[in-house]
């Protein structure tokens, strides 16, 4: 049997106080220092990142997390500025400040140390980890699990508090490192290492995750189970009802494409759908 930490507890009605939980996410534009950056302002990329949440948080998500996606192509995580964490930092504290709600915090790629030095200086409750544990081959190269250094960080920092949200079978990249070892072996790899929740995602931003492998996943952990791609207004409800919170991104962006801002009227769509199921799971608990 694999063991698993004793003070685990479950993340999503810890972090939310709800049996399930719909997450948006903030992509952040281009931060100085990135090869897509052309001189905006820090007010700016303050707004951007500020209108999105009011959207997201207006239309009824229930919580935030924000990333570094505008920085295209991704270091690696020991290639990362100082730059990276300090605006990484000042944005999150500022959409703490201004929301009240749960915040996340995903520094690509896979830079799971300075994810834990902005949540813990601006009060993030989570991090999300793409790869936690094990290693594949990612765009931006071989990438290695971060669960030991990590760790040993947040216990550094005195910041147990802050929950480790790691993907299970990670997208945009090959496995063929792990290829000898099942969704379902990599899955406990990442309760034996500490992480509060499972995240099951496509291959690529914006693709859906497979229900069956959605099913493998949750079969293999006792860990709160999220989906974190390819969420729609369409399939909302089918997903949800097989997990216990969904992060959305691409489909609530006008055009449903990543890099345009948060559409209202998508986000108030997608809300209506997961409604129902929300309200059974709530329901349940009374």
């Amino acid at each position: 049997m694999t063991q698993i930490s004793e003070t685990t507890a479950h993340a999503i009605t810890e972090i939310f106080a709800k049996p399930k939980a719909l997450i948006g996410m903030i992509h952040c534009p281009a931060f100085p220092g990135a090869p897509r950056y052309r001189g905006a302002a820090r007010d700016a990329l303050l707004d951007a990142c500020l209108r999105d949440a009011e959207c997201l948080i207006s239309g009824g998500m229930h919580g935030l997390i924000v990333e570094n996606h505008g920085d295209i192509p991704f270091s690696k995580p020991d290639d990362l500025g100082p730059e990276t964490s300090a605006f990484m930092a000042v944005v999150a504290d500022r959409l703490v400040r201004e929301f009240d709600v749960p915040l996340g915090i995903n520094v690509l790629a896979n830079a799971a140390i300075p994810a834990f030095a902005v949540a813990a200086a601006a009060g993030a409750r989570f991090i999300r980890v793409n790869q936690w544990a094990n290693a594949y081959v990612a765009n931006e190269g071989i990438m290695e699990g971060q669960a030991a250094k990590a760790l040993r960080y947040r216990a550094q920092l005195r910041a147990e508090n802050i929950r480790v949200f790691a993907d299970a079978h990670v997208k945009h990249g090959s496995h063929a490192i792990v290829a000898d070892r099942s969704i379902t072996e990599l899955t406990r790899d990442l309760a034996f290492f500490d992480a509060d929740a499972v995240i099951a995602t496509g291959q690529r931003t914006g693709d859906t995750a497979a229900m069956e492998e959605i099913a493998t996943i949750r079969k293999a952990t006792h860990l709160p189970v999220l989906v974190g791609s390819g969420v729609t207004a369409l399939n909302v409800g089918a997903i949800l009802d097989q997990v216990d919170a969904v992060i959305v991104a691409s489909s609530l962006k006008e055009g449903g494409v990543w890099w345009n801002p948060v559409d209202a009227d998508r986000v108030a769509a997608f809300t209506a759908a997961a409604q129902p199921v929300l309200d059974r799971a709530q329901a349940a608990l009374s």
